[in-house]
């Protein structure tokens, strides 16, 4: 999502502004989904496609920015539609695929400089990107998470806690006609992955204590109930408690290293350790390093439980005030319950140049690779995803 300029541009809505923007993308993606007829093939008599098809997309993807600051009610809202059109040029039916995707980040907060305030939050997001793990390529996701937040500063506010709650609701459908080929289990079939919908309501409560100016103590605890909307899979009613410490190390390393324990409480058991530590290095202003490894245990359609290993890095520098270059990577081993395992490797790498205030340019490459226990094309491929963005915002 673009992330326009706060300047003076823009429309004035109360005290704050309304920036509209209009962003123009083409991808040339290895992995849209699964269609029967590639160009150059004969169709498969079966209806299983082969290998995960790719395409040349068009995104045109119009939306805006809203901030108003306020010291008795701030909004931030940022959103857009995203009509994802498939060209045919690499496979030949996948025209009848191309769909409409959109995001809508919400935040208001009541009171937000108060020793008590209230935080109320939305996120909507449509597209082919799941949040669940089992499921494989060649899916479209439509999720919503409505968040309630009551940070609580008593004192000089060196003590925070911030009871929290959320509800999130997950829909599935598949993204082409066919399914893969050498599909056995129905995790790996985006044509059945419908049965997988479900609600999640989480409550959970976040504590902070500042023992040095920039350093605390912070506790991070919290239960999720999961249950399944139109099949049998196993809910979940999973606790989880960190505690450990956060803050910076010297002017320029920031650490953040956290220990603790996630625990099954419904009728499948389940429980294992938990972690995370960060670090992040500020070499100058324009150039940072950040690296961690987060461990955490997840509800998960189909299965119960997955834990997951993952380990990433991310660089980013800015030259010259207008051009940016980002590069990012991460590795997964996921552990679902029972004895399907996972790996997953991602990559992001490009630059943005910012010609204008009103007008930007990125470009990118990025690698998504997936292996897995559990045999069929939705589950074991490698995707190659290149971009060109223009921007313009007012």
């Amino acid at each position: 999502m673009a992330t326009p300029p706060l300047g003076g541009n823009g429309f004035k809505v109360g005290s704050g502004r309304l920036h509209p923007y209009f962003d123009l993308e083409t991808r040339l993606d290895s992995g849209v989904g699964y269609f029967a007829t590639p160009v150059g093939q004969e169709p498969t008599p079966s209806g299983i496609s082969p290998n995960l098809s790719g395409e040349f997309a068009m995104h045109f993807r119009p939306g805006f920015r809203l901030e108003v600051p306020s010291s008795k009610l701030a909004l931030n809202l940022n959103a857009n539609l995203d009509y994802v059109l498939y060209t045919g040029l690499v496979t030949a039916d996948s025209g009848t695929a191309s769909h409409l995707e959109g995001a809508a980040d919400l935040l208001a907060r009541l009171n937000p400089d108060a020793p008590l305030s209230l935080e109320v939050s939305d996120q909507f997001v449509r597209s082919d990107r799941t949040r669940t793990a089992a499921i494989g390529a060649g899916v479209l996701s439509l999720f919503n998470e409505a968040r309630v937040k009551m940070p609580w500063r008593p004192g000089g506010g060196a003590v925070e806690f911030t009871p929290n709650a959320a509800y999130a609701v997950e829909f599935f459908e598949p993204l082409g006609a066919t399914s893969p080929v050498d599909c056995t289990e129905g995790v790996c079939d985006p044509l059945t992955a419908d049965r997988f919908d479900y609600g999640n309501l989480h409550f959970g409560l976040e504590g902070r204590w500042r023992f040095l100016p920039k350093t605390a103590v912070v506790m991070d605890t919290g239960v999720d109930l999961r249950s399944y909307f139109n099949d049998g899979s196993q809910g979940a009613t999973l606790a989880r408690a960190l505690f450990g410490v956060a803050g910076l190390v010297s002017p320029k390393v920031a650490v953040t290293a956290k220990a603790g324990w996630g625990q099954n409480f419904a009728a499948a058991g389940g429980g294992t350790f938990l972690a995370q530590l960060e670090g992040t290095y500020l070499f100058s202003p324009t150039l940072s390093f950040k690296a961690g490894y987060l461990r955490t245990l997840e509800p998960v359609a189909a299965y119960g439980l997955f834990t997951d290993n993952r380990g990433y890095g991310e660089a980013r520098a800015i030259f010259g005030g207008k051009l940016t270059l980002h590069a990012g990577g991460a590795v997964d081993f996921i552990s679902f319950t029972g004895d399907r395992g996972d790996t997953l490797v991602s990559l992001d790498v490009g630059p943005e140049y910012q010609f204008r205030p009103w007008l930007s340019f990125a470009a990118g490459y990025m690698l998504g690779s997936r292996t897995s226990s559990v045999t069929g094309g939705g589950l074991n491929y490698t995707r190659h995803e290149g971009y060109a963005r223009l921007s313009v915002t007012y």
